[in-house]
């Protein structure tokens, strides 16, 4: 055989071969648009549907009084432990050692001392956050640390303050599941006007991290003349502490938030809300709100005017960048990607969070419950990249303050959808008077960022910070609501969030709307590839021989 016509073979026995790779079938294919029929095919992860309510803790639903803090019934699934909020409530140097041992929190994450003013409250207020990385990559084998869910089997990156704590990170020896106190969102903090405040960032994150306090009332230096306005030139270094000092003489909503290298490290997670409340006299405040959600022990003020309080914090992640501390545990690396990588003018907002969680978890410690002919305080804050359009069903809702400051009664407004620029707070009265303009009427309605992209999950519906307002008739005995359990079924298996099957995977409509099935393959398409892979064979049969052949003569 000529060199030219052994090349000839050659490329004809490469095409044929690389023609039956491409029409190679297997027993069965995946159906097209005009598949014949359709049949549900689940996910080869088993296991994939979760309890929506665990009811771990049901005791801490219940209204009760710990060392002398009154606490509000929960009417949620997943409530914050009271004996955090007791501890918040008069400080960890003021509880029994009994409660204290309740908590993780450390002996001095909050103290609280010294009527200043005389009026039955301290006003020395000391306050000990620290920076927690959650769902990072271990150093010691292929598995992240410290996990927390934001939604069905989610579990991206995330920096968070949080308040000083003692014992392991871990919720038990037998978890790599962060403990409780240990989430996000970063926990909101709350002091009274005129306080004398001192919050100390000890960090023990491997970054530098700031604090500062966006619209709190501070001055630009502490008493000893050093940085108190938490800038990047005056990083908070690795093993270092520093403590921001404040007398704060307006009260309103505000926020905190780290300023170093902040596009990254506020989508990280490292912010919070920061309430100033209004001076009263005996008015304990619950310093730390860890959970978000609903505050137990509201204010003075609060009570005197409101049935109940919740804080709303909005933020959103980029799963590019929290991947980042998942694929690396050297410093350098992870400062690298970080800083001179990572471009945020290139990025997405992939999840977007409610309290830290996206939907359905939002509606374990999102939801808003309430009853009837009642008042109900919000604290709404927007810490995502991008603005929100706050949607209520069935509700119209007054906005009372913007960035902290009191709006007069002519300036107020009711409305339905909220504007919420990024950085801005609103203070809200929600009000569940069945009169057609506040209220609808009683039900489980929904609430939602009515920018499309906000009521998804890196893309996927529902999910996001979709959440609800539930009335107490419309909840069940675990605080989750009635009427959604189809939906609530679909949404808490992490198959879904995988995008491993589809939203309506079971029930009368499957075989219209679930999984494009599995059909036999094309008979045609089966010949060519028989007679593709037969040419491919015999080309290199016939190559072989004569080279065997030419060899012998």
């Amino acid at each position: 055989m000529t060199p030219k016509k052994r090349y000839i073979v050659i490329l004809l026995a490469a095409l044929a071969a690389g023609f039956a790779w491409w029409l190679a079938p297997s027993g069965l294919e995946k159906g097209g648009a005009l598949a014949p029929s359709t049949v549900y095919t689940r996910s080869a992860e088993a296991g994939g549907t979760e309890n929506p309510c665990p009811d771990e803790h049901p005791a801490w639903r219940k209204a009760q009084t710990i060392d002398g803090v009154s606490i509000d019934e929960a009417l949620s699934c997943d409530p914050d432990n009271p004996y955090d909020i007791a501890a918040a409530v008069k400080g960890t140097n003021n509880v029994s050692m009994a409660t204290l041992m309740q908590t993780r929190l450390a002996q001095d994450a909050v103290v609280k001392s010294d009527d200043l003013d005389g009026d039955g409250d301290p006003d020395v207020i000391r306050i000990k956050l620290e920076v927690v990385e959650l769902n990072g990559a271990s150093p010691d084998g292929e598995f992240l640390i410290n996990t927390f869910d934001i939604a069905p089997g989610l579990k991206p990156g995330l920096w968070v303050f949080a308040p000083k704590s003692q014992g392991m990170a871990l919720k038990n020896f037998f978890t790599m599941q962060a403990n409780p106190l240990l989430r996000a969102p970063s926990p909101t903090i709350r002091v009274e006007q005129g306080d004398k405040v001192f919050v100390t960032l000890e960090n023990i994150h491997y970054l530098p991290h700031t604090i500062h306090l966006h619209g709190v009332d501070h001055p630009f230096m502490t008493a000893a003349g050093e940085d108190n306005d938490g800038m990047e030139e005056h990083a908070v270094f690795p093993g270092a502490s520093h403590t921001y000092e404040m007398q704060p003489r307006h009260a309103g909503t505000m926020l905190y938030h780290c300023h170093v290298q902040t596009a990254q490290h506020m989508m990280m997670g490292l912010s919070g809300i920061f309430v100033v409340e209004e001076n009263k006299p005996n008015n304990w405040v619950q310093t730390f709100n860890v959970g978000a959600g609903q505050v137990r022990h509201p204010s003075v003020q609060v009570k005197e005017n409101y049935n109940r309080e919740f804080d709303l914090l909005y933020q959103s992640l980029d799963k590019k960048l929290s991947s980042v501390i998942q694929e690396a545990n050297d410093v350098r690396l992870i400062a690298k990607r970080m800083s001179r990588e990572y471009n945020i003018t290139e990025s997405h907002e992939n999840y977007f969070l409610l309290n830290g969680h996206s939907f359905p978890y939002t509606v374990r410690d999102g939801l808003i419950a309430t009853g009837e002919n009642e008042k109900v305080k919000l604290r709404i804050a927007n810490a995502q990249r991008s603005p929100i359009a706050l949607h209520i069903h069935g509700h119209k809702v007054t906005v009372t303050a913007t960035d902290g400051a009191e709006r007069p009664e002519a300036a107020r407004v009711t409305r339905d959808v909220l504007d919420i620029a990024p950085a801005q707070r609103l203070d809200v009265d929600l009000k569940t008077v069945n009169d057609g303009l506040h209220s609808y009427g009683p039900g489980v309605w929904m609430f939602h960022d009515h920018a499309s992209n906000g009521e998804t999950t890196d893309g996927m519906e529902p999910g996001g910070n979709i959440s609800l307002l539930g009335y107490r008739a419309f909840l069940d005995e675990k605080g989750m609501p009635n009427m959604h359990a189809e939906m609530l079924d679909v949404a808490f298996d992490k198959n879904y969030y995988a995008k491993k099957q589809p939203p309506w995977a079971e029930g009368d409509f499957t075989a219209m709307l679930g999984e494009p099935g599995l059909i036999e393959p094309d008979v045609l398409k089966l010949v060519a590839f028989g007679l593709a892979g037969g040419s491919a064979l015999g080309f290199a049969v016939y190559l072989i021989f004569t080279g065997y052949r030419n060899r012998k003569s």
